[in-house]
């Protein structure tokens, strides 16, 4: 009895040091591991949304010339805020659905960089201290996103490794039916790249020269004079 107890035992964890070779647990805990990290991807999305009424209140108070480029911005991040284009962690191997997200995250991103490249022509707002701070949050929101994308990515490639590679691919096709995950590319080129957003008084400079300029030349004209 002894024996059989003994070889059951041997048979029982030799099966399961088989059914681990073949991805039982490995291919799980990847796809686990890559939905997490999708789900940070989301809520730096949803932080950098979040940051958007501030700067409505800055600029909407400060800058009436930039109303129309802000409209663009909120439209933008009614967008990417959309219910139905959010994924869950069973849509990450739906490449249409993570093509719409990234188009209206990169929509939206790009909108906010047009209107701080607009900004840079408004010395009067950018020295606005709630302005500043509201840049700087927004360029380190912007880091995040980035960070996050990459670990995604990362563990993406894991996952999809794991998947493909023996023996855990027979878990994997025959035990969880796992497909291939969509990694987070940039749907336009510098779109995965964080604003640079300046605050530097080189704007100011040009401004100022034409601010103390009582006469009606261009500003070329007088500097050509």
């Amino acid at each position: 009895m002894t024996r059989f107890a003994a070889l059951r035992t041997s048979i029982v964890a030799a099966a399961a040091l088989a059914l681990s070779a073949c991805g039982i647990n490995s291919v799980p805990t990847a796809e686990e591991n890559a939905k997490a990290k999708w789900a940070d991807v989301e809520a730096a999305f949803q932080e950098r949304a979040n940051l958007v009424p501030n700067l409505e209140q800055i600029v909407m108070s400060s800058a009436e010339q930039e109303r129309e480029t802000l409209e663009g911005v909120i439209q933008a991040r009614a967008s990417a805020t959309r219910p139905e284009i959010q994924l869950d962690g069973d849509d990450l191997n739906n490449p249409e659905a993570m093509a719409q997200y990234q188009q209206a995250q990169n929509t939206f991103g790009g909108a906010l960089s047009r209107l701080m490249a607009n900004v840079e022509a408004y010395p009067e707002l950018r020295s606005q201290e709630n302005f500043g701070r509201f840049m700087t949050q927004i360029e380190g929101q912007e880091n995040r996103i980035r960070v996050a994308i990459r670990d995604y990515n990362e563990a993406v490639r894991q996952y999809n490794t794991t998947i493909r590679t023996f023996p855990d691919t027979i878990g994997a096709n025959i035990i969880h039916g796992a497909e291939p995950m969509v990694p987070y590319e940039a749907v336009s080129e510098g779109a995965e790249t964080a604003p640079e957003l300046n605050m530097r008084a080189s704007g100011d400079t040009a401004t100022g020269a034409g601010a103390n300029d009582n006469t009606s030349e261009p500003a070329d004209a007088a500097a050509a004079n």
